[in-house]
């Protein structure tokens, strides 16, 4: 699937500590900020038009709610864990989606599409990871590193 239009110019801006980090290699998480970031430039005409002024606080809440979901959750050690936080997120996601909607009327139709097309994106991405993070019940921590055996443990003979 390619990215989305203008995402790699803004992925190269984004500084380096944030691009090493595990957390990038999800799409969701990437998406999500820019999508964010392409809304904060769109807050100037959406708060000119009167219909629309009052939904600004509540459309970038509900933006950020989703990489920082998405990022809580990553953070947690095992998949029904990371699955409770990927579902906020994709309920911020949707609630986000229904803000757009709301200030569809300040933005170009084309920005709009675009908008819409990035959050329901994030949205596809989520509904797929969160019953395989679900379906993990191990922890990450107690996983042997990739590639790895573990050696099994020398116990005391039982005296008997």
């Amino acid at each position: 699937m390619d990215e989305p239009h203008g995402f790699r110019e803004w992925a190269e801006q984004v500084p380096q500590l944030m691009r090493e980090d595990p957390i990038w290699r999800l799409p969701a998480y990437r998406y999500a900020l820019y999508l964010e970031d392409l809304v904060q430039a769109d807050i100037p005409l959406i708060h000119r038009d009167i219909r629309t002024r009052a939904h600004v606080d509540q459309l970038l809440n509900a933006l950020g709610s989703i990489s920082a979901n998405i990022a809580e959750g990553y953070s947690r050690s095992t998949g029904p864990d990371r699955a409770k936080f990927f579902e906020y997120a994709h309920s911020s996601a949707r609630e986000a989606r229904e803000w757009l909607f709301k200030v569809r009327h300040a933005l170009d139709p084309d920005t709009f599409l675009q908008r819409m097309e990035l959050v329901s994106r994030i949205m596809r991405i989520l509904i797929v990871a969160i019953p395989r993070e679900r379906s993990d019940r191990e922890s990450r921590i107690r996983r042997a590193p990739r590639g790895r055996q573990s050696k099994p443990i020398d116990r005391p003979a039982e005296r008997g």
